[in-house]
Order: C-alpha cells, then structure tokens, then sequence
C-alpha cells in the first residue's frame, strides 16, 4: 500500500517533524512539500536534519499543489487551514494541526480566535474518552477531515479525564500549570523567542485565563463526563526545545480513596499503547518521552489538601501534535494505530 502525502507548511517546526515522523512510516511517500515565504527554497535549508529530503524544493501553498493527495496534513498558522481545506477534495484525508476545527462551540471560537468560526471536525485524540468503554477513535476510522488537538490540551486531557470519567475529582476548581518548551511558539523570529532571551529562564506567558488551549482542555473534560469545567491555566516556558510537563491538580471528591484513584487511572489506560500510567510514586520527566509518541502519566493523592495530583510527560511535536496525526491517519486509513510510530525515546 502507497499513501501519497503533502505537507502545507513544512518548512516550520511542526511541518519539519510531520515529515519525520511520517517518514518513518512503511506506507508513506511525500507528494508537495510547501509553505508561504519559504516557497522556492530547498526544504534542507529550514531542516538539514531530514537528510533524506533535504534537496526537496518547498512549493507555494495552494488547493490545486495540494489536490491529488491520498493525504494533506496542514501544518499552518491558527485562521490559515479552513481556506484551504474547502477547497480540497472530500475524498481526501485532510489532517489539520492548527485550531481552525477543534472547538464545537462558535461562542469558545469568537471567545479565544480572532475571525469566523469553520465548523468542527472529528477529534484528533484517539484515547480520549467518551463514554463507558468508548474512545474517540471510534469517531476517526473512515473520517476524512481531522482536527489534531493543541499538545497543551492533550496533555492535561491524558492527565485528568480517568478521574473526570468516573467522578472522582471536582472538574470546576481544576488547577493547571506547565513547563513548555520553546517549540511550541513555532518558528517567528521574536525578541523574547530569542535563546537570549530563554536561556537560564522560566517565563510565564498567557496567564489569567486568556490561553486558547483553556476552551479545548473543557470540552474534553465534558466529553470524558464532567457535567462542567473550571480550569485555572498556567504555561511556561523554560529553556528545553520540545517537551511539555503539565501538572494538574483537582479537589477529590468525597469518600474518593487513593486507592480507588490509582484504580481509575491505571483501568483508564491499560489497553493504550501510547498511554502510560507510571508506579505509584513514580513521575514522568520530558526526557523520557524525547522523540517518542508517548505519554506519561503520574497520578496520586495529597490526602493533606483533598487534592488529587497528576503530572503528564510528552513530546508537543510527536505526541503533542505530528505523532497524534499519525495516529489518526492510521485509524482513518484503516491501518494498525500504532504502524510506524516510536513508543522509544531518545537519551540522553
């Protein structure tokens, strides 16, 4: 089996690591590779690392350069995907990495993006739960259009939906802080971007409620069971170039045990092979998931605070965003979930 993918945006930081790890697919072979203000240039000059591509010319972004594909992944700036989705073919698997289609709700749209709100597409999060027994990629085998999520939001998904799910935590006094790296800001050559600027610094950025992944972790969270969702959300970035280490914390629910909690958790995730709940009093490091399209979950109980804590591991490029796309054009393409993609990390 050929799959014949193009890639919009591929001289960027997600746009570079979708062709890696699509690479690595048995079944894969790159169509168009193209961007906007890189158009023209050789893709090995915006990522010399992928030598198997390098002496690809990137081409101009357009519906009829993208057309003719088995697959698009559109790796573009939030507002740019639904033009150019619209245009395409309905038989064409269209996988969007931006925000254009991940919301339900018009209202969270215009709250949080700037412009119309495009409609929403089939979740990219195959493990998220929607029902006893139920996971979304239920809703991806045979979908067409493809919203992957943002990888802040996978990983406090990942984190608190077990208990969101059998009601073992309080979803509207949810308290949320991460450690983000630098990649996640994409490639914009901005002042505070600059390794200057990062090195040996932890900045906050977002705060007070106004970060757009914060309608998304929401939805999810209703999605898994919670009748509604408060959240408290903090990001941060600190100087490491790709990982995300989310930690979030809920009240527990009365007569809730530890025990029961760690029961929660471990059930929700023993069948996923990208899903990992770790021993209890184990926590997850970005380190460990470097490279891999894993998840690490951390889960326990401060019985002093009634409060359950857990802290969620992964790569924002692989799991967090190119790895979730792989994963959903498995599922819709009605290949194994986890052909071609890394469970292995890279250390150190």
């Amino acid at each position: 089996m050929s799959i014949t993918v193009a890639v919009a945006g591929a001289s960027g930081y997600v746009g570079g690591e979708v062709l890696r790890v699509f690479g690595a697919h048995p079944d894969v072979e790159f169509g168009a590779l193209t961007a906007a203000s890189s158009a023209g240039d050789l893709l090995g000059a915006h990522h010399p690392h992928l030598r198997p591509l390098a002496d690809r010319a990137i081409v101009e972004t357009t519906p009829e350069v993208l057309a003719g594909h088995d697959v698009v992944v559109l790796a573009l700036p939030h507002g740019a995907s639904s033009e150019i989705a619209a245009a395409l073919p309905e038989t064409t698997l269209v996988l969007d990495c931006g925000a254009d289609h991940r919301l339900a709700s018009e209202k969270d749209w215009t709250a949080f993006y700037p412009g119309e709100h495009a409609g929403t597409w089939p979740y990219g999060l195959p493990e998220l739960i929607i029902g006893a027994d139920v996971r979304q990629r239920d809703a991806l085998r045979a979908a067409r259009r493809v919203a992957i999520p943002g990888c802040n939001v996978t990983a406090v998904t990942l984190g608190l939906q077990p208990g969101a799910a059998a009601s073992l935590i309080d979803p509207t006094d949810i308290v949320a802080v991460l450690a983000v790296g630098y990649s996640g800001a994409g490639k914009a050559l901005k002042t505070h971007l600059l390794a200057s600027e990062g090195l040996g610094a932890a900045v906050p950025y977002a705060v007070g409620g106004v970060h757009r992944h914060i309608p998304e972790i929401a939805q999810n969270l209703r999605k898994a069971g919670a009748p509604e969702v408060a959240i408290s959300f903090t990001p941060v970035l600190v100087p490491m170039s790709r990982g995300v280490l989310a930690t979030a914390t809920a009240p527990l629910a009365a007569g809730v045990t530890p025990a029961a909690v760690r029961e929660a958790w471990v059930a929700a995730y023993e069948k996923e092979p990208f899903v990992e709940v770790l021993p209890e009093g184990e926590w997850p490091s970005t380190a460990a998931v470097l490279g891999s399209n894993m998840a690490l979950v951390g889960v326990g109980v401060d019985e002093a605070a009634g409060k359950v804590v857990t802290v969620t591991a992964l790569d924002n490029l692989v799991k967090g965003t190119a790895g979730a796309a792989l994963q959903s054009m498995n599922l819709a393409l009605g290949l194994p979930e986890t052909l071609g993609l890394a469970r292995t990390g890279i250390a150190p």
